[in-house]
């Protein structure tokens, strides 16, 4: 593996796209696979007899994602659909989500490990509720780039005025987000226009297309390289004549760089020791960095297991049993104050309990409801939880994959919500606490 960091700056980039229903996202997504050549002959041959058949006039793009419907419409439940193309710029992984309300938690995981969200609104609808909706959750996940394609531009006239007062209005919105990266873009998926190629019929727009922000979007900073994390995934031992004493821990870096000679600290022990040799996926590697995964051998033989994790010692994250977290619910079973679930957080599993639910959100207006304390299906909101053990772990807004969660059902073992650390108020961090004060639930 390729130990440059560019190649996680410009090679691989993971967008979801989100939108209401019937805005065009369909259309969309195939007309971005089909005018950069990312569609197989036999796909491309299969959409033009659909199509046919159907006596529509133009190729419709949107059945490249229909078959995903056609499952829906026999009972088969498809979360997130995952598409896969590449230009001689970049790769890519399309996260599509469907657009209707009550598959909020669908766009919460698509989104989850997303660099960039596209929303598209509908030029003739302007802004809604599902646009603020998505917005909120790309704002709430920490995607730091956001597109809002304002589609079907050519149903009014290409006009300019009517793209700019759907600027206006989301940037209203959008300002009292947590939005590093947000630009719009208009388009017409159906007719082309500034999807792949630029638009001649939308003189006024001077900005890049969708493909070209896609491709040049600037990712290298989105990764915590500041902060060392190394949750060890597993430990491996060969025992074979070649490496009769080989012990290595195996992982994915969390944060930080890791380097052969760096000082550890193993939590929860506090041991510490050096970084021997640093492997990749064939051979041995100068550093590793998020989000390489990576296999570790240590100078000293300390007692070392899954959910570990590895860090400085000079910069350890925060440790405790209870703390807060922003919700996405994704069960039908409402949550039950008091309840206990298991959490799996990085490479750890604990149980925990529900401590207090502290509000809801209202999406629309980004107030706190606490006077209604009900969490549902799709609803977000913030708890306090307690778990049996302790968690190593950072702020969300500091760490995206050590600052998440998921709770699980534990008698059904069903997923029923994703969860965002939020930092604790204290100096919880900057020494580790005493791990024997700190007893079950």
């Amino acid at each position: 593996m390729s130990t440059d960091k560019s190649y996680f700056s410009m090679g691989l980039l993971r967008f979801t796209t989100a939108g209401s229903v019937d805005d065009g996202k369909s259309t969309m997504i195939g007309r971005l696979l089909y005018d950069s050549k990312a569609i197989f002959e036999d796909q491309l041959a299969a959409i033009e007899r659909a199509t046919a058949q159907r006596g529509e006039e133009n190729l419709n793009l949107a059945l490249l994602t229909d078959g995903l419907r056609a499952e829906r419409e026999q009972g088969i439940t498809i979360d997130v659909a995952y598409r896969y193309f590449a230009t001689p710029r970049r790769k890519f992984i399309i996260a599509d989500t469907p657009g209707h309300i009550q598959y909020t938690r669908n766009m919460v995981t698509g989104a989850s490990t997303a660099n960039l969200a596209v929303v598209l609104v509908d030029a003739r609808k302007g802004i809604v509720e599902q646009t603020n909706r998505h917005a909120f959750i790309a704002s709430l996940l920490r995607i730091p780039h956001l597109v809002l394609c304002v589609n079907k531009m050519d149903l009014v006239d290409y006009r300019e005025e009517a793209f700019d007062g759907i600027v206006e209005q989301f940037s209203a919105f959008a300002s009292r987000l947590e939005i590093p990266d947000l630009k719009f873009i208009p388009i017409s998926a159906l007719r082309g226009d500034n999807v792949v190629e630029p638009s001649a019929r939308m003189p006024w727009y001077q900005g890049s297309t969708l493909l070209h922000l896609l491709e040049t979007a600037y990712i290298g900073s989105d990764a915590n390289h500041v902060d060392p994390r190394f949750p060890v995934q597993g430990i491996i031992r060969p025992n074979s004549d070649a490496h009769h004493d080989f012990r290595g821990l195996a992982g994915r870096v969390a944060g930080g760089v890791f380097k052969p000679g760096d000082e550890i600290m193993a939590l929860p022990s506090g041991l510490t020791t050096r970084i021997k040799q640093l492997y990749g996926l064939t051979e041995p590697v100068a550093e590793a960095f998020s989000p390489m995964t990576a296999v570790m051998t240590l100078e000293d033989e300390i007692d070392i297991s899954r959910g570990d994790m590895l860090v400085k010692p000079a910069n350890v994250p925060h440790v405790g049993q209870e703390f807060e977290v922003m919700v996405c619910w994704f069960s039908e079973k409402k949550l039950q104050p008091g309840g206990r679930y298991v959490i799996r957080h990085t490479t750890r599993e604990v149980r925990c309990i529900v401590k207090e639910v502290r509000y809801k959100m209202d999406i629309n207006t980004l107030h706190k409801l606490e006077g209604d304390l009900e969490i549902g299906m799709n609803d977000i909101g913030r708890l306090r939880l307690r778990a049996t053990a302790p968690l190593f772990f950072d702020g969300y807004k500091r760490n995206r994959t050590t600052g998440s969660l998921i709770l699980i059902d534990e008698f059904t073992n069903n997923t029923v919500a994703a969860g965002m650390i939020l930092e604790p108020g204290g100096g919880i961090g900057s020494e580790r606490e005493s791990y024997a004060d700190m007893g079950g639930l």
